[in-house]
């Protein structure tokens, strides 16, 4: 009789050889049967492990004399204990009381003789490998000794499974899932889950891979819109933003993770969130600062108390802000932050109002404006190289929004700043390169509110002088296309 067994090929780490002697008792060298023997306590059993690549399953005979044929190095007999194969429910199948021994075997003192084909290359080094050691734990069940590595389990297991040696699996999984994996060896627990039953695979398998959303859940309902991989790099952002003692190095580290990560989209989208959240905060503040209401409700301390933290926070977001808008524009995923930033009108004219109170910004936060021109001209800069490409109509409305800004800017912040001037210079010559792309009526609408950037000398504002000549050549141009 015989039964059919999955394919499955063994390799080896670091489990002992299979000729050397297992730990106690050791069993005794024979060459009663072949050269090629082992032997364990209490034999009564002969068992040969032949190869048998031909075919994709493998049959247990007992007493099969071609088996007992081989070619030398095709095989290895064992001799081991039937009681102690008991312990695998495939072997105690094959030892139940539906079989006896030969009446040859019975009556002439020779052990009954049990044949298992193995599915392995004859080429390979050790081909008999983890079947022994499987052999050898259902004598010793010292499973302590024999798995002390990933890859010993990840050898010991398919051929547990094979032999229905329930404790072996049991002590490999238990083995497995309490350890860390090598990425080859993830791989290999991939590929045996399969064979596992489904709560030990889930167990193993939960390490690999998200859980599956169990539809109406809680969780599921929280987390409709956002995968694992959006949740950690959404956490991670976080954490480098606010909650990290050391932020440049997290800083630095994320910003590696997001630009080593493969899927643009889900790194597009982390970005995105983040930026708008920032920017919602961001305008809070300011909208608290600007409020009329604020002003007459609050007395003169603790206004002045509470508007300097809410500048000192809509600084620290300011800052945010721009780590974000230097990661998308780094990445290409810039667009969505050109769009929202270009809708800003309203923050501009917040910002504007703060500006116009010299003292407050001043003494609380001299540093602010400067930041927000730094976003704008970060992003300014990218529309200006074409990444990202953005509508006509974002084009104009970034520049109308922001450049009431940077004319303040210009006129109160640069005298204090001047080391920090080339920021405002640069975005002049920025947002004159984007009016430069609009029609020829618009150009004119944004350009004539440039004429603060000429308030240098001439020899220093020749990026203005270009725009209004390119503007002039056009606008002299006889109409092109339509009727003529």
């Amino acid at each position: 009789m015989s039964l059919r067994k999955r394919q499955r090929s063994a390799s080896s780490s670091r489990l002992t050889a299979f000729c050397s002697p297992p730990s106690p008792p050791p069993p005794s060298s024979t060459s009663s049967s072949s050269p090629d023997s082992l032997s364990f306590p209490n034999a009564d059993l002969l068992l040969r492990l032949h190869l048998d690549p031909s075919h994709d399953g493998a049959d247990a005979e007992l007493d099969t004399k071609c088996h007992f044929a081989a070619a030398p190095g095709t095989f290895l007999d064992l001799h081991v204990s039937s009681a102690s194969l008991l312990r695998s429910r495939y072997f105690a199948a094959l030892l139940s009381d539906r079989w006896s021994p030969s009446p040859s075997a019975a009556g002439g003192g020779r052990l009954s003789r049990l044949s298992h084909s193995v599915v392995a290359s004859p080429s390979s080094p050790r081909p008999f490998h983890a079947h022994v050691e499987v052999l050898r734990l259902l004598h010793t069940l010292d499973f302590a000794g024999a798995i002390r590595s990933p890859g010993d389990a990840l050898d010991l297991l398919p051929v547990a499974l094979e032999l229905l040696f329930d404790a072996c699996v049991e002590a490999c999984i238990r083995f497995l899932e309490a350890v860390p994996w090598s990425e080859d060896e993830e791989a290999r627990v991939i590929d045996v889950a399969p064979l596992l039953p489904a709560d030990e695979a889930a167990d193993l398998l939960a390490r690999v891979s998200p859980p599956p959303v169990v539809a109406g859940s809680s969780s599921a309902a929280g987390e409709a819109t956002r995968s694992p991989s959006e949740a950690m790099l959404h956490g991670l952002i976080h954490s480098a933003l606010d909650g990290h003692p050391v932020p440049a190095a997290t800083k630095a580290f994320v910003a590696m993770l997001l630009k080593d990560y493969p899927s643009r989209d889900c790194v597009r989208k982390v970005l995105d969130d983040a930026f708008h959240s920032r920017l919602e905060t961001v305008k809070e503040l300011m909208g608290k600062y600007a409020s009329p209401d604020f002003r007459v409700a609050v007395d003169s301390d603790e206004r002045e108390a509470i508007q300097r933290l809410n500048l000192h926070s809509a600084a620290w977001n300011v800052k945010h802000l721009y780590w974000l808008i230097e990661r998308m524009v780094d990445l290409r995923v810039a667009d969505n932050a050109v769009t929202l930033w270009s809708d800003q009108a309203a923050l501009a004219a917040d910002l504007q109002k703060l500006l116009n109170d010299a003292d407050m910004w001043r003494n609380m936060t001299p540093g602010l404006p400067m930041l927000v021109i730094r976003c704008t001209l970060r992003l300014a800069n990218s529309v200006v190289t074409g990444e990202p490409l953005v509508p006509r109509q974002v084009r104009m409305k970034l520049v109308r929004s922001w450049l009431p800004v940077l004319n303040v800017c210009r006129d109160i912040v640069q005298p204090m700043h001047f080391h920090k001037s080339t920021n405002c210079q640069e975005l002049e010559a920025a947002f004159l390169q984007i009016i430069s792309t609009l029609p020829v009526p618009e150009a004119q609408e944004l350009l004539q509110q440039c004429l603060g950037f000429s308030t240098r000398n001439v020899d220093d504002c020749q990026h203005l002088v270009a725009a209004f000549k390119t503007w002039f050549r056009r606008a002299g141009r006889a109409p092109l296309g339509g009727d003529n």
